[in-house]
């Protein structure tokens, strides 16, 4: 009778082990629904729709985001929009653009990633204006649905110039 308990014991203590983790696994999924909303991301800005680049924001004056450009900082999805416009209007021609290196942490119902996102814009002149720069995006879930609700766009700069790196490596 002892060693039927113990074995009884053990198979249960295995299959504790082995079993899946429901947490790891609606982790999973939460970091593959990130990955798509930045993967829809990087195809709005290759077209250049701004609406489907702010529908990956949360709507309302609750987004703050602390872009490369002024001013300091931007609150409310309007202000937002408004400084996507403004860029798409001066850059009215092909834009190639690219986002690597993306890490994405999830916890419950907020999550953070960081990236590398590099663009090519055209201006009015034909010029072509390139930059890198240093993303974090801070997302939280609204009706079901991951939204940026926090982001912070930066440059490296040089302290011996004071002058930002846009091809930084």
């Amino acid at each position: 009778m002892k060693l039927r308990g113990l074995l009884s014991l053990a198979l249960v203590a295995g299959c504790v082990a082995f079993a899946p983790n429901p947490a790891s696994a609606t982790t999973a999924q939460d970091q593959a629904k990130i990955q798509a909303l930045e993967t829809r991301f990087v195809a709005a800005f290759n077209v250049k729709d701004v609406n489907a680049i702010m529908a990956l924001y949360t709507p309302g004056d609750t987004l703050i985001v602390f872009d490369a450009s002024p001013p300091r900082q931007y609150t409310g999805w309007t202000a937002y929009k408004k400084d996507w416009d403004d860029m798409f209007v001066a850059n009215p021609g092909p834009v190639d653009f690219k986002l690597t290196d993306l890490e994405i942490t999830v916890g419950g119902g907020v999550a953070y990633s960081h990236s590398i996102q590099h663009a090519i814009l055209t201006d009015k002149d034909g010029k072509k204006v390139e930059f890198t720069v240093r993303v974090t995006d801070g997302y939280k879930k609204v009706n079901g649905q991951w939204l940026i609700s926090h982001e912070h766009v930066s440059v490296p700069v040089d302290f011996d110039t004071m002058k930002p790196i846009l091809d930084s490596k």
